[in-house]
């Protein structure tokens, strides 16, 4: 493990989701104790944008999407990022740190979702408010000042499986025009049977352990399907171009280079970037160079792609 990360090791809450409120509550204390970088020119507002997607258009009992919009001064294309968590914790509020610093990094607009929670809203819920989302974002582009044609879609671990589904979903529907995907450490297969996802019983913030505790929640005694789980999906081709990064000692770091090699088979554009020494959410360590060389490149990639 990298030195710098290393030191920090203790300070991480346990790797588990026994209890999704006190779990919540653990992410919310980490975020709180990141620092955000300086904004001068940029605009933050919350917003809702109403709930959509298949299924659900008519349905009165299902709630508006919270967003946070990133206006950096300046922006033509956007991204609908998508936070972490195990599809159990985190919201706008925790994902601010991070949607900042993507933000401030790649000149887009960035417009961080506060999807529903596993396991009181289990799939599709999350997925129906990512995709309402994108579609609120590609018509509302002219209002951000964006150009409907450079819309990305990203997101970390679980807002990157989210963001694979959606992109996916888009495809298969004849949707939005996605330019590009942005998938940090995504969680993409339920069925844990990759070398790392079978090794890794002891790693940092998330475990094999808690990976299959997410998954349960996530799917609630279902089926895994392809919009539950991307790495499932037969056929791949035709998707938007992607940036995926991993981190070493990570459970998802197998299933996550499996995916970007099948993208690429399926002639894909990928830009694969396996970080060494670090482990899953380690970033977050933002006094340490590889978490800032990592930080800096998720905005230097999708400054690249929406140019």
């Amino acid at each position: 493990m990298d030195p710098e990360l290393e030191v920090f090791v203790p300070l991480f809450p346990k790797a588990e989701l026994v209890d999704p409120a006190s779990a919540r509550q653990g992410l919310a204390a980490l975020a709180a104790a990141i620092p955000s970088p300086e904004t001068p020119g940029m605009t933050v507002e919350d917003l809702t944008v109403p709930a959509g997607g298949a299924g659900v258009r008519d349905a009165p009992d299902v709630p508006d999407v919270p967003v946070r919009v990133y206006r950096p001064r300046g922006a033509r294309g956007a991204l609908v990022w998508l936070h972490g968590g195990g599809y159990v914790m985190g919201d706008v509020r925790t994902e601010h740190p991070w949607a900042t610093r993507i933000a401030a990094g790649s000149g887009a607009v960035v417009v961080s979702v506060g999807y529903r929670l596993a396991p009181e809203h289990p799939y599709p819920a999350a997925l129906e408010d990512a995709y309402a989302v994108l579609e609120w974002t590609v018509a509302h582009a002219a209002g951000l000042g964006v150009d409907p044609g450079r819309i990305a879609v990203g997101g970390h671990s679980a807002g990157g499986g989210l963001a694979a589904a959606v992109a996916l979903r888009a495809r298969d529907e004849q949707g939005p025009a996605i330019r590009f995907q942005l998938l940090n450490q995504p969680q993409l297969d339920d069925r844990q049977e990759t070398w790392s996802q079978r090794n890794f019983t002891d790693t940092p913030w998330i475990d094999r352990d808690k990976a299959a505790a997410s998954w349960r929640h996530y799917l609630g005694g279902r089926p895994a399907t392809p919009y539950a789980a991307p790495a499932r999906t037969e056929d791949l081709t035709g998707l938007p171009p992607a940036y995926i990064a991993t981190a070493e000692l990570c459970p998802n770091r197998d299933e996550d280079i499996h995916y970007a090699l099948r993208l690429m088979q399926a002639g894909v554009s990928v830009e694969l970037h396996q970080w060494p020494g670090t482990f899953h959410g380690s970033q977050a360590i933002v006094s340490a160079d590889v978490s800032q060389r990592q930080n800096a490149e998720l905005g230097a990639v999708l400054r690249r792609a929406l140019a």
